[in-house]
Formats: C-alpha cells, structure tokens, sequence
C-alpha cells in the first residue's frame, strides 16, 4: 500500500468526474467529441478510482514514491 487518505480521496474525485464528465461530454466542449477520447477518459476514470480502493499505484513503485505515512 503506498497511497494516503489524501491521495486515496482525490484520485477518487477527479476519477468519478473524469467518468461522468467522458460520458455526458460535459467538460469541454469537443473535448470528448470521439468515441476514442471517451474510452480514454472512462479507462483513465477507473484506473483512478481502482488505485483509490486497493491504495496501491503501480507507478509509485516504479518511481520509489509513497504518499501514505
């Protein structure tokens, strides 16, 4: 485990809004205006929100990083 309460939180955040905002093509306007940019938005959405649940990101290790205390 190698992501804090506070990481944990804002990945969970900006990874149910990135969803939302991918599926309703709501952010910016032609932002999501391919069905590539949707799936891209929606998959970068739930890898946010998986590592918020396990508390664990692969990239972190890979960089020697850790937000949890």
């Amino acid at each position: 485990m190698n992501v804090g309460l506070f990481d944990r939180i804002l990945r969970a955040v900006v990874g149910a809004g990135l969803i939302w905002a991918a599926l309703t093509k709501s952010l910016v306007p032609g932002l999501f205006a391919s069905q590539a940019m949707v799936w891209t938005g929606v998959s970068v959405g739930a890898i946010l929100l998986l590592t918020a649940a396990v508390s664990f990101c692969p990239m972190y290790r890979l960089v020697g990083c850790s937000t949890r205390r």
